[in-house]
């Protein structure tokens, strides 16, 4: 989902490029919350895996790309705001060293994929952890829809900046087909592996993992009524 130069008019980008900025400034804040001294390595190794994930591009038509996010998996395993962060140092390596998205397009593709990517993930994942039960063997089940819903929706997010700025000589009709078309499967293809990796952590070190603190603290606090109603 790179976004090249060129692909959308200045106003656009420098509007993306807006929303960028705030929301790395943002994630700069919120993420002193959410990083400690066992969860920093944690971050960097999340990073390191959305890096190798999203290097595996390949043509979608009309003049797009097709990629792994890794929003849901960086907003579950180490936070919103931390996701944002890595997210962002992610795009910003690839488009200064390996050409991947171009620079006047990074703040639109920190936009599409740091910020729409990890927030909508967040949200979701929130939203269905909430409908299911306080278990630490379905907070992977949660990651999964909701890595399955962030993909199409970034896509269909970049559609709308595309109606709005587009400078490529392709119709939205044919970026629209081709976006959502092979982003949702791309989306299936997400959400089995960020349910495989967020399992894989949570079976070893569910303490790590960002979304499983509420299941834990909720098991915690179960555990401490029961203690205290039998003694």
């Amino acid at each position: 989902m790179h976004v090249p130069d060129g692909f959308l008019d200045v106003p656009t980008s420098v509007a993306t490029g807006a929303v960028a900025v705030a929301g790395v400034g943002l994630a700069l804040r919120g993420a002193r919350r959410e990083l400690d001294d066992r969860t920093a390595p944690m971050a960097g190794l999340v990073a390191a895996f959305v890096f190798a994930t999203q290097m595996l591009n390949f043509p979608v038509g009309a003049g797009t790309s097709g990629h792994l996010l890794g929003g849901a998996l960086a907003a579950v395993l180490v936070g919103p705001w931390t996701g944002v962060l890595c997210l962002s140092v992610v795009l910003l390596v690839q488009a200064l060293l390996f050409a991947d998205g171009g620079i006047t397009a990074l703040g639109t593709n920190i936009t599409l994929m740091g910020i729409v990517g990890v927030g909508v993930g967040w949200l979701v994942f929130r939203l269905v952890q909430k409908l299911l039960p306080k278990r630490t063997s379905l907070v992977p089940v949660a990651a999964g829809v909701a890595a399955l819903a962030t993909v199409p929706v970034a896509a269909l997010t970049f559609v709308l900046l595309f109606a709005f700025g587009g400078q490529a000589p392709v119709s939205l009709g044919a970026v629209l087909t081709a976006m959502l078309g092979w982003h949702v499967l791309i989306g299936v293809g997400e959400a089995v592996i960020t349910g495989l990796v967020v399992s894989s952590v949570v079976a070893v070190r569910p303490d790590l993992v960002h979304g499983a603190r509420p299941v834990l603290a909720a098991r915690r606090l179960e555990v401490r009524t029961d203690t205290e109603v039998s003694a």
